[in-house]
C-alpha cells in the first residue's frame, strides 16, 4: 500500500496552474538527529499536486497560499514529469485544509467571552427589573390595607427597594448561594469531558435567563462538588462569581 503523508506549513513558491490541477512547493525540516554513522537531514522539499476543484473549495488564492498555514494529506508519487516536480518528493493531495491563525483564534475567543458576559449581565438586569415591578404593586397595596396609619419614610422605602433589587435570581431547588472559587472539584471530574452539545445548551439558557438551569450539588462542610460538573464548567465559562447549590444531604 502507498505510504500516507501529512504536511503542514505554507507554500514556499508560487502557485502553478495546469489543465485539471494546481501545484505548489512546500518544505519541512528533517529530524534533528540521525543514527550514528548516517548523515543528518536538513530540509526536505515537496511538490504538492491538488485537483482544481478541491483547491477552489479552500478559498486560497495565488497570493494567500504563501501566507496561510495549510495541512496537506496525501501519498508520494514518482509518476510526475521532473519539470513539473522541482521538489525532492512529489505528493498527490487527497485533502487540503487551511489551518486557523492562532492569534486570530485567541482574539475571537476573547471577544466571544466578553460578548457572553455582557449578554448575561444585561439579562440579569432585565429579569431583576421585571421581578421588582411585579412585586412592588401588590406589596404596596397589602401594606396600605393592613397598616393604613403607618407610612414608610423615604429612607426605609429606598432600603426596601434596594434589598429587592439585590435578591439573586436562582433556579428552582436552590438551597444556598456560594462563591464559585470556594467549590472544590474532585480529580475524577477533571478527567471527564461533558457532552459539548449539552454544555452549549446550558450556556444558551444562561444567556437567556441570567442563571443556571439547576443548582450544583456539593458537600456542606468541605464544598466538594458531588454532582453538576457540566454546570460548573458553564459557570466558569460565563465567569460567574457566585453559583446556586444544594447540599448533598438535602437531595
Amino acid at each position: 500500500m502507498p505510504h500516507k503523508m501529512t504536511l503542514t506549513g505554507s507554500a514556499t513558491g508560487p502557485l502553478r496552474e495546469y489543465d485539471r490541477y494546481v501545484a505548489f512547493d512546500m518544505r519541512e525540516k528533517g529530524s534533528p538527529s540521525a543514527p550514528k554513522g548516517l548523515k543528518k537531514s536538513t530540509f526536505i522539499s515537496y511538490t504538492v499536486f491538488v485537483a482544481k476543484k478541491a483547491f477552489n473549495k479552500t478559498g486560497l488564492t495565488k497570493k494567500s497560499i504563501m501566507h496561510e498555514k495549510i495541512l496537506v494529506q496525501g501519498e508520494p508519487t514518482l509518476d510526475i514529469p521532473i519539470d513539473e516536480c522541482p521538489g525532492e518528493i512529489g505528493v498527490i493531495c487527497f485533502q487540503i485544509t487551511v489551518l486557523p491563525n492562532k492569534n486570530d483564534k485567541e482574539a475571537n475567543d476573547s471577544n466571544d467571552k466578553k460578548e457572553a458576559k455582557k449578554e448575561v449581565s444585561k439579562a440579569q438586569e432585565e429579569v431583576a427589573a421585571t421581578k421588582q415591578e411585579e412585586k412592588q404593586e401588590p406589596v404596596a397595596k397589602e401594606a396600605k390595607t393592613v397598616h393604613p396609619d403607618v407610612k414608610q419614610t423615604p429612607v426605609q422605602e429606598k432600603k426596601a427597594a434596594s434589598e429587592k433589587k439585590q435578591q439573586p435570581i436562582q433556579p428552582k431547588g436552590t438551597k444556598d448561594v456560594v462563591s464559585f472559587d470556594d467549590i472544590i472539584v474532585p480529580e475524577a471530574f477533571l478527567k471527564t469531558r461533558p457532552n459539548p452539545v449539552k454544555t452549549e445548551e446550558v450556556i444558551e439558557f444562561v444567556k437567556r435567563t441570567g442563571h443556571l438551569d439547576k443548582p450544583l450539588t456539593i458537600e456542606k462542610e468541605t464544598k466538594v462538588l458531588k454532582d453538576g460538573y457540566r454546570r460548573y464548567i458553564v459557570a466558569k465559562t460565563m465567569k460567574m462569581d457566585n453559583v446556586p447549590v444544594v447540599y448533598d444531604d438535602q437531595k
